[in-house]
């Protein structure tokens, strides 16, 4: 079966840093976007085409956008902004602006995009709505746009069904050795 990219983060940059699953437990990692065919089919979903995009480069630059926004995920401040910096300025440099109000700065190839995408998500995005996953293990990050920020899991149906799940049977096993 090919590989379908969950698109859960609310934003291009979040969901970029979710290719990687189980990031949290070095037993279950995996890094969905690891071979040509599931880095393009990626791309796709995501909205940047079907032009290839080296993975190594996507790879670095997932590493140093997670660097920079775990630690806002988990309330403190933002991670080292010196290479992402370094990144947006290159970006930068090979982007041509098509619209203003708001500027709009698209890239010349995928990898580009993404690092702008980055830089739109610290600059527009707002960032106290930024989440980490309460699954222990999992690690994907994502903006919470419920109406009263209560979001606390990537998927409901994922990691929240094994959290109620595993809550159900401690309570059920707790009942039964009374």
């Amino acid at each position: 079966m090919a590989y379908q990219p969950e698109l859960i983060g609310g934003h291009v940059a979040l969901d970029l840093l979710n290719t990687v699953s189980w990031r949290l437990d070095p037993t279950r990692i995996v890094d969905r976007i690891a071979t040509p065919e599931a880095l393009a089919i990626w791309t796709a979903a995501v909205g940047l085409g079907t032009e290839p995009a080296p993975y190594e480069r996507v790879a670095a630059v997932r590493e140093v956008v997670y660097d920079v926004v775990l630690p806002v995920a988990r309330g403190m401040g933002p991670g080292d902004l010196h290479e992402l910096q370094r990144l947006l300025v290159a970006a930068m440099g090979r982007a041509t602006p098509t619209a203003l109000q708001p500027l709009d700065w698209p890239g010349v190839d995928p990898v580009d995009e993404l690092v702008l995408a980055a830089g739109r998500l610290l600059e527009r995005e707002d960032l106290s709505r930024l989440r980490e996953c309460q699954d222990g293990d999992c690690g994907w990050l994502f903006l919470d746009r419920s109406k009263n920020a209560s979001r606390r899991w990537c998927s409901s149906g994922d990691c929240g069904n094994r959290a109620r799940a595993k809550r159900h049977y401690q309570r059920t096993r707790i009942g039964s050795e009374a």
